[in-house]
């Protein structure tokens, strides 16, 4: 019998690890080549990790919810048939003599683990809470104790400490040690670092004299108490709800945001695609939705005005060669994600049309790879699905901008005529552009959101698709 390593495969582009949320396979079940054996999640796309040989599940090397490196070996799979024969060479070669040591290194030796034993307080599970032995690892290294672990907010499954929870505790201490003065203090004064960082959190903001519980990177917060009335319901976020809820906050404290609205006449566009959607339909078996137009004359907008086509890295403006446009696409249960529509200034409208049509389709069907959402440079994001006209929409870090695009209306509007103005029915919407004032100013971001505008303007109703 010989034993197969299942490791986390590479998932994309800048995905370096995840987090397993299930198992699918018991240990001693048996397993077929292409079959799941567990599902993981990334920041965003949750996946299967099939196995790669048949065989028997005999060992789980991580639990649920334990945050995996890429490369990493995630469970011991056994498979018919011999060894490898690299295992076969490195059990037939034979064992070298090795030299005699004399009993006193032995002995020096053993005193020494002994002691570096004894040294060590290890961290374990307390108060009911279950650590992972990656979050203990990081502990151990990090020289975080166990009242301080034990007071680190759990963003994981029943409040579970995750890689993230304990990196972002040790960020929020170094700062916090860079900032306090040097001054002497007593041991009675100071019986914990956690109780100091709390009592100056409580006498700066003079508005509770009850202990502040720490949260990550907001030492500056003071968690107050829920009050829950007779009848109240309360429900835990779901993992992806948190990751929203956390990029969402820290784009806002990232990005000076910024926004311009302008309206744009919609109405050839309109009437063109009423008079070819079926056909288009009948041929292509593809629905033609207004979103892929839409998409075309962004793409033709930021190749207009690079400079909306950046991100930002601490002080480092980095300009993006390639076009790719996040499409934010709503999920069953309500949460939002960003498929990316990969060098969309080289398609044209049918392919346009047929990848917008596949990405939405996955998303619904959660079925998106973790590449499908990395790489965007400029988001897109349709508010008037939703029947909102308008919107100030968040921007998608690191990048600069963010367009949202409200409901198609009819509404009354003069139109000029070559003689005289008069009142007309058009279809209007109102494009809702969101950007970073640290390096977008308010002309260019002006500009972008007006071109995208004239492009929509001016279809062509003769054109073919």
């Amino acid at each position: 019998m010989a034993k197969f390593e299942l490791k986390l495969p590479k998932m994309g582009e800048s995905v370096a690890e995840a987090t397993i949320t299930s198992w699918l396979k018991d240990v001693g079940d048996t397993i077929e080549t292409d079959e799941a054996v567990l599902e993981i999640a990334t920041d965003k796309v949750d996946s299967e990790v099939p196995s790669e040989v048949d065989g028997v599940l005999v060992e789980k090397l991580f639990e649920v919810d334990d945050v995996v490196q890429v490369g990493q070996t995630i469970a011991i799979i056994e498979t018919e048939g011999d060894e490898t024969d690299e295992s076969k060479a490195a059990a037939s070669e034979p064992v070298k003599d090795a030299e005699p040591v004399a009993p006193k290194v032995v002995e020096e030796v053993a005193q020494t683990v002994v002691a570096a034993k004894a040294s060590v307080a290890p961290v374990v599970s307390s108060e009911g809470r279950f650590y992972s032995p990656l979050v203990k690892n990081i502990a151990k290294q990090e020289g975080v104790s166990q009242s301080e672990l034990d007071s680190i907010v759990g963003t994981g499954k029943d409040q579970r400490v995750t890689k993230n929870d304990i990196k972002a505790y040790l960020e929020s201490r170094s700062s916090a040690q860079k900032s306090e003065p040097v001054s002497a203090t007593t041991s009675e004064d100071t019986k914990s670092l956690d109780a100091a960082r709390s009592q100056s959190a409580i006498e700066t903001s003079n508005k509770t004299s009850a202990p502040a519980k720490e949260k990550p990177k907001a030492e500056k917060a003071i968690e107050k108490p829920m009050t829950v009335a007779g009848g109240d319901e309360i429900i835990e976020m779901s993992r992806m709800g948190k990751l929203i809820s956390k990029y969402m906050v820290d784009s806002v404290q990232t990005s000076a945001h910024v926004q311009s609205f302008i309206e744009a006449d919609v109405t050839k566009i309109w009437n063109w695609r009423k008079k070819v959607k079926n056909d288009f339909i009948k041929r292509e078996s593809e629905n033609l939705t207004f979103t892929p137009i839409f998409m075309e004359a962004i793409a033709k907008a930021l190749k207009d005005f690079p400079m909306m086509n950046i991100s930002v890295q601490g002080d480092k403006i980095i300009k993006k060669k390639a076009i790719n446009l996040g499409m934010a696409a709503a999920l069953p249960d309500g949460n939002l994600i960003v498929p990316v529509i990969k060098n969309a200034d080289q398609l044209n409208l049918l392919g346009m049309v047929k990848r917008v049509n596949d990405l939405a389709n996955r998303a619904r069907l959660g079925k998106l790879d973790p590449d499908d959402i990395q790489g965007g440079t400029y988001t897109v994001t349709n508010v008037g699905t939703f029947g909102s006209i308008m919107g100030t929409p968040i921007i998608n870090q690191p990048q600069v901008g963010i367009l949202a695009l409200g409901a198609i209306r009819k509404t009354p509007a003069v139109i000029e005529g070559p003689e005289e103005d008069y009142i007309g029915i058009r279809y209007k919407m109102y494009l809702s552009h969101s950007y970073d004032h640290r390096v977008v100013n308010g002309a260019l971001g002006g500009q972008f959101v007006k071109a995208v505008k004239d492009y929509l303007e001016a279809w062509d109703m003769d054109r073919e698709i």
